[in-house]
């Protein structure tokens, strides 16, 4: 059986939390309800690990420097992160899905897969499955929760975005593939900024667009990620829900259109949103890693481990910094960056996590 006559049978929930981290520091301190909250510090190297909804309208978005945030909206308040208190909360989410199903794959503190193909409860529909869950979040945890419905992952990711926020969508096998046909690939989960440049410039815009290429062709210009292209415009991902994958390594890159030479600025917003979601998974490593990609494609890594954990974000930058500037002054231009921690200690992963840094 080909590929693209697989059956379509899993029933996929992607639960998203909205604007998690502020969500909490609004549900504990009545005072921040209905203004503008950054998560985060507020110093000139800080950036904003969450905003709230009211923030989010001034254009203030995570990975925004605290510095931009500040000036786009003057009365933003910033309260410093506890993750500690995300991960209970977390935890305690986590502890309604299972009332479901073992199938649940986190992808952050905030956002999880579920399969309920096979759920505990016995419930034939996916989507009574979501809004039984959602209700139960808001009813034990006092925070909103959207949720997608479908039949593979990538679809249940999309449809997690469309009703935002506290609310729901499904895509169904019998619309997915006109569904992705007509969505601009720059919304696509898993193309960055700079794969959408790419693919502007070589024509494609829309779903319908990346499927009027074909395999050998996205292969050609895209590489690995050519297959993945060809499937995922066609509605196809039959990628299964992976309870509770463990990670070796925690990273982000960022890929640049135009060669740039001035690469130091570029590592302190790829630090941060390294350091942020290891804070947030209470991960602690002792290496860290820089990537660096030419022009000419040459690729260059750097590593060096510390004898015990880093230990904060000003760390992590310093160490890469150290790995960056013996390769100044440099003779041609780079077209990517990319900061890594592992050798994590409590030892108990073994998949890269990669975060696609949108600068």
């Amino acid at each position: 059986m080909s590929e693209d006559a697989a059956p379509q049978t899993r029933k996929i929930i992607h639960v998203d939390m909205d604007a998690f981290y502020a969500s909490v520091e609004q549900r504990d301190n009545p005072e921040l309800r209905g203004k503008p909250v950054a998560v985060g510090g507020s110093a000139a190297r800080d950036v904003v690990a969450a905003a709230s909804y009211e923030a989010r309208a001034f254009g203030v978005r995570s990975a925004l420097p605290s510095v931009t945030a500040k000036r786009r909206c003057p009365d933003l308040i910033f309260v410093p992160p506890r993750f500690d208190v995300y991960r209970t909360v977390s935890d305690q989410i986590r502890e309604i899905f299972a009332e479901h199903t073992d199938l649940i794959e986190p992808l952050s503190l905030d956002e999880a897969y579920l399969d309920v193909t096979d759920n505990k409860q016995g419930i034939p529909i996916a989507t009574d499955i979501a809004i039984l869950i959602r209700a139960r979040i808001k009813e034990v945890m006092g925070l909103n929760a959207s949720a997608g419905i479908s039949y593979c992952k990538f679809l249940a990711k999309m449809a997690s975005d469309l009703n935002k926020p506290n609310g729901q969508a499904v895509i169904t096998p019998k619309n997915g593939p006109a569904f992705v046909e007509a969505l601009a690939v720059k919304k696509f989960h898993g193309v960055g900024p700079a794969a959408a440049k790419r693919m502007a410039a070589l024509g494609i815009e829309t779903g319908a667009d990346l499927k009027g290429k074909s395999l050998s062709w996205l292969q050609e210009h895209f590489g690995k990620s050519g297959a993945w292209y060809y499937n995922i415009s066609r509605g196809i991902d039959h990628r299964a829900v992976q309870p509770d994958r463990p990670r070796k390594s925690v990273g982000a890159e960022d890929t640049f259109m135009v060669d740039i030479a001035a690469a130091r600025s570029e590592i302190t917003p790829l630090a941060a949103k390294v350091w942020r979601h290891c804070e947030a998974k209470g991960l602690h490593g002792r290496t860290v890693t820089l990537k660096v990609k030419y022009a000419d494609f040459q690729i260059v890594t750097r590593s060096k481990t510390a004898t015990a954990p880093i230990a904060a974000l000003d760390d992590i930058e310093d160490v890469a910094h150290s790995l960056l500037d013996p390769l100044f002054p440099i003779a041609k231009g780079i077209r990517l960056l990319g900061v890594t921690l592992s050798s994590f200690v409590n030892d108990e992963v073994s998949e890269i996590d990669q975060l696609e840094l949108q600068i």
